[in-house]
């Protein structure tokens, strides 16, 4: 990599930028707030750009995944196939190619936009006093700098429509409620708490209708949040067509809204954008309808590429290869510890509930490329916790390493860089694991505030 100390600079810039920030306690507008971010991220995709090294997936599946396009061939079976998600991406790289940006700069235009675009949704996403602080230290991230204008990975698109989806469902305001204790929860608890758990499985084999009715009963504002949840799912749907990880954020973006009818509308519109951009292939993409379901095989398929994180990496030694039996096994502990931090988290906000699944991902996976990473920042920089900023300051040391330093050697020399920076990664697993929001499992309502003295009311004089 040509211009490394200038992209380290830059990054160390933002960490202390963040870190005084917090400090200091700034509160800058979101002009201030967008211009820091632009220029961090222009800048770093202008380098990248001009850059002799270009990363290896960028040029030999994302490129070839828009020329395909621009062949009128499908981006996951055709003839350059390396595309594994819908070809909704794929779509935009053609555009840009057919407009003759040159790819070095186009195929990080749209990543790039798109965490620009991330930015004030992470102060949405904070809410209160403290947005426009969360926001700027967003636009500072330094892991989000290297994946959106470095390697131009497509997880800020995912993100922007996945964290925006969180914002419409939750509404205006602050929350004011727990995500898993409403409508036909808080009645199973209610049930449980007073009649004992097999009283309560009794009383509901006998009043099931009762709770169904009273859980889809419109009440008012119905259709207010019925419309929220519908542009919120069509969103979240749109994440789904970047990549196929988004889907661990839906079971927050459905708990942030208030009834069940509302977690059906949103729940079946997620659906409607992979759909349309799945059954629209024959049109756009040339494939015939007899390949669509190996489209679908594809993109399900988990190739089980392992050894370059976590405990996959002490196992393969470092060394990057196919192993379907840790795979296997990776896979498996990954469903097991997704379904008891889902339990542990049962009654957080949805956002912590959100951070904690993205987090034990991130501890159980075996295979993992830095761009993952990204996955939880969002979430953990709009609502902190103790340890987070030092898993986003290791998370970022250890991805700059990476995309910086092992840049500059030869490929005999990486790969043996590559053992040392794989296994280094275990030492990442503990902090990642306290930066997870153990204090917050619980949701607590912010306080009402207190009635001015004018308005409290007095008794009346006798």
């Amino acid at each position: 990599m040509d211009y490394a100390i200038l992209t380290g600079f830059v990054l160390v810039t933002g960490v202390v930028l963040a870190v005084v920030a917090q400090w200091k306690g700034w509160r800058p507008s979101l002009l201030a707030v967008l211009v820091v971010g632009i220029v961090f991220r222009v800048l770093i995709m202008t380098t990248s750009a001009m850059d002799t090294w270009q990363p290896v997936d960028f040029v030999n599946s994302f490129k070839p995944a828009g020329e395909a396009v621009l062949n009128h061939e499908d981006p996951v079976l055709g003839s350059n196939g390396g595309w594994h998600f819908l070809p909704t991406i794929p779509y935009v790289y053609g555009f840009l190619l057919w407009l003759g940006i040159p790819w070095e700069i186009g195929g990080r235009l749209v990543t790039v936009v798109a965490d620009i675009a991330l930015i004030p949704l992470v102060g949405k996403l904070a809410g209160g006093p403290r947005a426009s602080l969360r926001a700027f230290q967003y636009a500072c991230n330094p892991l989000a700098i290297l994946v959106a204008s470095v390697h131009g990975q497509v997880e800020p698109v995912a993100l922007v429509f996945g964290v925006a989806a969180f914002v419409v469902a939750r509404g205006p305001g602050a929350p004011d409620r727990p995500g898993m204790t409403t409508d036909v929860v808080a009645l199973v608890r209610d049930n449980v708490a007073s009649r004992g758990l097999f009283g309560a499985v009794r009383h509901a084999a006998g009043s099931s209708g009762t709770v169904l009715r009273t859980a889809l009963t419109p009440r008012p504002g119905d259709r207010q949040s019925l419309r929220r949840a519908l542009f919120a799912g069509l969103l979240m749907g749109l994440a789904l067509c970047a990549k196929s990880w988004p889907i661990w954020l839906v079971p927050g973006m459905l708990l942030l809204l208030p009834t069940v009818r509302a977690r059906a509308v949103a729940f079946v519109a997620t659906g409607i954008a992979p759909i349309f951009f799945l059954v629209t292939l024959p049109i756009f993409a040339g494939t015939s309808l007899s390949q669509i379901p190996e489209v679908i095989r594809v993109i399900q398929d988990v190739r089980p590429i392992v050894g370059q994180w976590g405990y996959s990496a002490i196992y393969m030694h470092g060394i990057n290869d196919l192993h379907q039996g840790i795979a296997t096994f990776g896979t498996r502990l990954v469903y097991v510890t997704m379904l008891v931090t889902a339990f542990l988290w049962r009654r957080a906000d949805p956002v912590d509930l959100t951070t904690a699944l993205l987090i034990a991902f991130m501890v159980a996976t075996p295979r993992l490329g830095a761009q993952y990473l990204l996955w939880f920042m969002p979430f953990l920089v709009a609502r902190p916790t103790r340890f987070a900023w030092p898993a986003i300051i290791g998370v970022s040391l250890w991805a700059g390493y990476g995309y910086l330093y092992m840049t500059q050697f030869d490929s005999a020399t990486w790969r043996s860089l590559h053992v040392v920076w794989s296994q280094s990664s275990m030492l990442l697993l503990p902090i990642l694991a306290l930066a997870m929001p153990w204090a917050r499992r619980v949701f607590k309502a912010p306080d009402a505030p207190e009635e001015p003295p004018s308005r409290r009311s007095v008794p009346a004089p006798a």
